[in-house]
């Protein structure tokens, strides 16, 4: 009697273990996820390194399936497929969404404005990240961003641009609303290319110069191998965030734990991609230098108009569209009020020190 009594708990033990890891199994969500960025160009890996932690953190509950940018799609079309529910999850840079809405550019990067600690501390702590759910919100899709990385590299191709003279009459390759309208005023137009693109673009002469990203990626994706010059600092983007979009339905669908356990990774990879980042910088600029590229700088009072333009064409931009206006309106507020530290610790601050900020009330007038 004793035994068959065993027998009995241990075979219902049996059944209540295989019960749960049935459950755990019909539980657990499978999502699709893709990238705007090919498995050639650098910028992919933030994308892999989010999914590959969530994996990790959240394995039981929730098994992401990633496929490098343009084997799904091409990348131009994963916001519409995120958006409509074809894909759970897709890695992006919100600038290229922004002839969707203009309150994208700037939660993508911004002109000689915010630097990567800016993005992190706004994001964080002084309204950017509820801004982000609110611009992706109204596409039905919840946003994650999770990468904040430095200035990009600047203007690289076989032309010398020794100062912001020489960018009369260039052909540049440049992303973004607001930096093409900065690089308009000061004499040059803009191109726009795909990153995948601006090898060759650099090579046949089709432009003069080009910009892509990072020195880090720039160099990996071979622009070592056809550019002679190299113009700096990237004023265009002195910072860039990227992310994931995901479908508000999938999103729904997880259990509020799962959910943290995104955002827990999504933080975990920002830090991350920063110095991850600037370690890649680093290495690659003494790789250009061993490969001779000549890199020219430019001049503080080069800076200081560069800077004077994008004030104009930040207010300019937000008096046409109310997002784009709150975008901005949130950004100055943040700088106006991290000044009250940031400018105390000189110079131990994270932040740039900035005494010429877009007008704050001209924008608000914008509202």
């Amino acid at each position: 009697m004793k035994k068959m009594n065993k027998f009995a708990l241990t075979g219902l033990a049996a059944g209540v273990a295989f019960a749960a890891l049935a459950t755990t199994a019909q539980a657990q969500e499978q999502w699709t996820m893709t990238s705007t960025w090919p498995d050639n160009l650098d910028l992919i890996k933030i994308d892999q390194h989010w999914a590959e932690l969530v994996n990790q953190l959240a394995g039981d509950e929730l098994q992401i399936n990633f496929r490098a940018g343009g084997t799904l799609m091409p990348g131009t079309e994963v916001f519409d497929a995120t958006e409509t529910g074809s894909i759970e999850a897709a890695g992006d840079w919100p600038g290229y969404w922004a002839g969707l809405n203009p309150a994208f550019s700037p939660l993508a990067t911004t002109t000689s404005l915010f630097n990567a600690v800016d993005y992190i501390n706004w994001i964080q702590q002084w309204g950017g990240r509820e801004l982000y759910e609110e611009i992706y919100g109204q596409y039905d899709m919840m946003y994650l961003p999770y990468a904040a990385l430095n200035n990009e590299s600047g203007f690289m191709g076989r032309t010398p641009i020794e100062s912001i003279a020489d960018l009369e009459g260039k052909r540049l390759r440049l992303s973004g609303r607001d930096q093409g309208r900065v690089l308009e005023e000061l004499g040059g137009s803009q191109v726009t290319l795909a990153g995948g693109e601006v090898y060759q673009a650099i090579e046949r002469g089709v432009i003069d110069a080009g910009e892509f990203s990072t020195p880090g990626v720039d160099y990996n994706a071979g622009f070592a191998e056809v550019a002679d010059y190299w113009a700096t600092p990237g004023w265009h983007q002195s910072a860039s965030v990227f992310g994931v979009m995901i479908n508000i339905d999938a999103w729904d669908a997880l259990s509020e734990e799962t959910q943290q356990k995104l955002r827990i990774a999504a933080d975990a990879t920002m830090a991350w991609s920063l110095a991850w980042s600037e370690r890649e910088s680093t290495d690659a600029t003494q790789k250009f230098l061993d490969a001779g590229i000549t890199i020219n700088q430019f001049s503080e009072e080069d800076l200081a108009r560069i800077q004077d333009i994008t004030n104009e064409v930040i207010v300019r931009g937000a008096c046409e569209n109310e997002d784009h206006a709150k975008v901005y309106q949130s950004m100055v507020t943040y700088l106006q009020d991290y000044a009250k530290w940031r400018d105390v610790s000189v110079p131990f601050n994270m932040s740039r020190t900035m005494d010429n900020l877009p007008s704050l009330e001209e924008i608000e007038a914008c509202l």
